[in-house]
């Protein structure tokens, strides 16, 4: 169910509206295409909004232009409940920027599905999640003037400076299972992952295994990632880390809903 209906800013913070709802930008049942559970059967809940612009963003309409329809918490469970599913994953966007979907996750772990959280690590929020899915965003995803999507560099000084939490990250790692998956767009990004990967081991008490460092190629579509699939699988072989493919964009391309 695609229930995109408005295009209403929501640059950070909180979204100007209260009660039990949540900007949804998209509602489906399909494969889970990354990640640890990568093929697994899974109702996707899309929240609208997000307090970085990174330029490759597979969810534009989620971040640069933010298009979205209000939905109240329960009609949201409901049509999770229509589908035939054990696991969620609830994404975004940035879905932990917004306090509702802590509520959210409280009714989903209620009716006892596998929860996975997709978030780029910068907000921790206190809730029941059985995988967090981290993508820490590297400086490589900075929208500078010459890949900013809309042409003006203004995000890119913001993105920047807020890309990296590492209080948050630590958190997330120290009170969930994870995984750290990050978006490879050239072999440079290593230097900066190796970096990042040491900091977030010495802030935390869990063990970070090799085995939860997750490398994924950058590419929207199939003909994009035929450039940079068999480079990362590569890095992944050198470095010791996991693999992961985008089976989503395999299978259905670019195509909005799978």
């Amino acid at each position: 169910m695609l229930v995109n209906a408005e295009n209403i800013e929501i640059p950070d913070g909180e979204p100007r509206r209260s009660g039990n709802s949540l900007p949804i930008n998209e509602l489906f049942y399909s494969l889970q295409g990354e990640g640890i559970l990568a093929g697994v059967p899974t109702v996707f809940v899309r929240t609208s909004g997000c307090n970085l612009r990174c330029w490759f963003c597979d969810s534009y309409y989620t971040s640069w232009e933010p298009n979205h329809s209000w939905m109240e918490i329960e009609g949201v469970v409901d049509e999770v409940q229509s589908h035939d599913a054990d696991h969620v994953v609830l994404t975004g966007g940035e879905p932990l920027l917004h306090e509702n979907s802590v509520r959210l996750l409280d009714e989903l772990n209620k009716s006892g599905y596998h929860i996975t959280v997709e978030t780029n690590g910068t907000i921790y929020r206190d809730a029941p999640i059985d995988l967090v899915s981290i993508s820490p965003k590297l400086a490589s995803s900075t929208p500078t003037e010459k890949k900013d999507p809309q042409g003006d560099g203004e995000w890119a000084s913001r993105h920047e400076n807020n890309r990296i939490n590492l209080e948050a990250l630590a958190s997330l790692v120290d009170d969930h299972e994870f995984q750290l998956k990050f978006v490879i767009t050239d072999r440079n990004d290593m230097v900066e992952i190796e970096e990042l990967l040491g900091e977030i081991r010495a802030a935390t008490t869990s063990r970070i295994a090799d085995s939860a460092v997750l490398l994924m190629p950058e590419g929207m579509t199939r003909e994009q990632l035929d450039e940079t699939r068999k480079i990362v699988a590569e890095l992944a072989m050198e470095y010791g880390y996991r693999y992961t493919p985008r089976l989503h964009v395999d299978l259905w391309n670019d195509e909005p809903g799978t």
